[in-house]
């Protein structure tokens, strides 16, 4: 019995000292360890729906009517999942698409924009007049992108087929008119 004990002690030491090996790799090297939603989901639905949404119609009946990029706020991505998804990694996703792409202007979200009033109105009493910032001169959007990201579990002997919808809507903010619509799926066997 004192064998057994020492055996496991001795193998748990062994074990709990032992390091771990941490490998770093390319950031946009497709991975899928789980099999649930991660990184290279998020990125790769995100350009293919923001290069659908930049080649869509209403950009061009847009660009027509006004002559101008349009305005656009990413609002809220809805994980409507069995899973967690930190949605906003998702929204920062969709936003650099757009962003990087240049097509439509991209205006700050409503958090960001009540840090950037903040530091607005502060300015108006602690900078100098020749360096602060003028108030009233923020892009009103024209269009809203919204959307929400789905699931659907199936399993049987061992095998997990897990299918994701991503959904997103592009909605004129004055008519609430909804302009473009895309839907991306993935699924995922796990076994």
């Amino acid at each position: 019995m004192k064998k057994v004990i020492y055996f496991a002690l001795v193998l748990f030491l062994i074990t709990a000292c032992s390091s771990r090996r941490v490998t770093r790799i390319d950031t946009d090297l497709v991975t899928d360890v789980s099999g649930r939603w991660n990184d290279t989901d998020s990125r790769l639905v995100a350009q293919k729906m923001i290069s659908e949404c930049l080649g869509g119609s209403w950009l061009m009946r847009y660009h027509d009517r006004y002559g101008d990029k349009p305005t656009v706020i990413v609002g809220s991505v809805q994980n409507r999942s069995y899973e967690h998804i930190d949605a906003t990694t998702f929204m920062k996703d969709i936003e650099r698409e757009f962003v990087n792409n240049g097509a439509i202007r991209i205006v700050a979200s409503v958090s960001e924009r009540s840090d950037l009033r903040d530091e607005r109105w502060s300015q108006q009493g602690f900078a100098s007049p020749e360096t602060r910032t003028a108030l009233r001169n923020e892009f009103g959007a024209q269009f809203m992108m919204m959307g929400t990201i789905t699931s659907i579990i199936d399993e049987a002997s061992g095998v997990r087929v897990v299918y994701y919808q991503v959904d997103l809507e592009l909605l004129d903010i004055e008519t609430t008119e909804k302009v473009w619509m895309a839907t991306e799926k993935i699924k995922k066997v796990i076994e």
